[in-house]
């Protein structure tokens, strides 16, 4: 299926749900899930976490037109705010005339992290530790057997000593690493169940006491990037042409860069695309928001996770990488049937390829927020997608929605109140 469906954001939703069925090739009961009004059940939920009183929902859109190496990908983002989606998809169709993105991913690498206190010699311990390392290892991976046969589990074991030149005994401390290789999965209950499996072992060896069994969400070991090349022609917008643009962007990037204050809010606008194909898919998105924002700072000061350029031909050129603890088995996906179908209209046959469509979405995103603030600013274009959710607020039913929200951009007054005005007018 190409990705490319042009108008599709002027149908309707039953138009939208057709046109998805047709191009998949969806069977009814497939399409039937996505347009329930409860997708998850009240009994799965109970089962998933503590003290349920219902289900909570978002809204589930397709970013269109990406196309990532040279394979078509319709992308299913949950979130509530305005503006996202549309925006992924025009960057997207953008990128798309350029070429498409270019992505790559390392290998799934994630880490167990085993913290020991109060060894009477620490340098012993560490030494003591690397010695059986091999002997750590395969005890790791029998407590997780079903990875190892998938061709996974426990890779290499590292051990640092923490605040050692400390005189309190609560900041000295050594921590052991396991490098696990958790194949499709996100892995923490996997990483878990070996840290805590090959805790007594370790306690016994460095002759201290291991308190914390857990893994780490700064999964710098599972890396994915995400490239794009725009030439300045396809950046023109309005009375800006595509070199003001591509030159505005640049220097928006370098303020990101520069300033922590800036390179929240940037970095925010890239996890608005993240976030929401993570959350669609049924992953953890607290897991990779913290390991992306930590990754912003691995340097020592937070700045831009994204890098804007300009290279030798005058293109825009663009990069992201990130650390992405996702998965396409276990967890969420297993149990929401939401998940579940959005997996399944991603077509993605790896979690290295679920990252990979993660970051592209992340750049066109945040492309997205620059391109805006570089030209018209950003209220334009968000508060003319926000004005149906101000004429809902202010009590604006079926086709009172379009109308009323076509009148609040037309005045360039996009508030409740006056929203409330118009809908008092109609309703009279």
């Amino acid at each position: 299926m190409t990705s490319r469906i042009p108008g599709f954001y002027k149908m309707t939703v039953e138009e939208r749900r057709r046109t998805l069925k047709e191009a998949r090739d969806l069977s009814n009961e497939q399409i039937a899930e996505l347009a329930k009004n409860a997708p998850l059940s009240i009994e799965t939920a109970d089962n998933m976490i503590e003290n349920v009183i219902g289900t909570f929902q978002l809204p589930l859109g397709l970013g269109l037109n990406f196309f990532i190496n040279e394979k078509d990908y319709v992308v299913p983002m949950a979130i509530e705010e305005a503006s996202v989606v549309a925006s992924a998809s025009h960057i997207a169709k953008i990128v798309r005339d350029a070429g498409g993105f270019t992505t790559e991913a390392t290998e799934r690498v994630m880490i167990g992290q085993i913290q020991v206190v109060g060894c009477t010699d620490f340098q012993g311990a560490k030494k003591k530790v690397l010695e059986n390392k091999q002997i750590i290892i395969d005890a790791a991976n029998d407590a997780y057997p079903s990875i190892k046969a998938r061709g996974g589990g426990v890779e290499d074991l590292e051990v640092r000593i923490l605040n050692e030149e400390s005189d309190s005994p609560y900041e000295k401390m050594l921590i052991a690493h396991l490098f696990v290789d958790t194949r499709d999965a996100m892995g923490a209950n996997i990483i878990n169940t070996m840290a805590e499996a090959v805790a007594p072992l370790i306690e016994e060896l460095t002759e201290g006491k291991v308190y914390l069994r857990i893994l780490s969400n700064y999964a710098d070991r599972s890396l994915a990037k995400a490239r794009c090349v725009i030439p300045p022609e396809l950046l023109q917008t309005g009375e800006f042409s595509g070199e003001e643009v591509r030159d505005g962007v640049i220097y928006a990037y370098q303020f990101a860069a520069s300033d922590p204050y800036r390179a929240v809010t940037h970095n925010k606008g890239i996890m608005n695309g993240i976030d929401p194909v993570v959350i669609a898919t049924g992953n953890d998105w607290r897991a990779v928001e913290a390991g992306a924002h930590a990754y912003a700072a691995r340097n020592g000061k937070y700045t831009s996770m994204t890098i804007w350029s300009k290279d030798d031909d005058g293109n825009l050129v663009g990069e992201l990488e990130l650390p992405m603890s996702v998965g396409t088995v276990g967890g969420a996906t297993k149990v929401h049937r939401l998940a579940k179908r959005a997996l399944s209209l991603l077509e993605v046959e790896s979690s290295k390829e679920l990252a990979q469509v993660i970051v592209a979405v992340g750049l066109a995103q945040n492309l997205g927020a620059l391109k805006a603030l570089a030209t018209d600013g950003i209220q334009k274009g968000h508060m003319a997608l926000h004005s149906r959710s101000v004429a809902i607020a202010a009590g604006a039913t079926e086709e009172m929605v379009d109308i009323i929200a076509k009148k609040l951009v037309e005045e360039k007054d996009i508030r409740v109140g006056k929203a409330k005005e118009w809908v008092e007018r109609y309703t009279k």
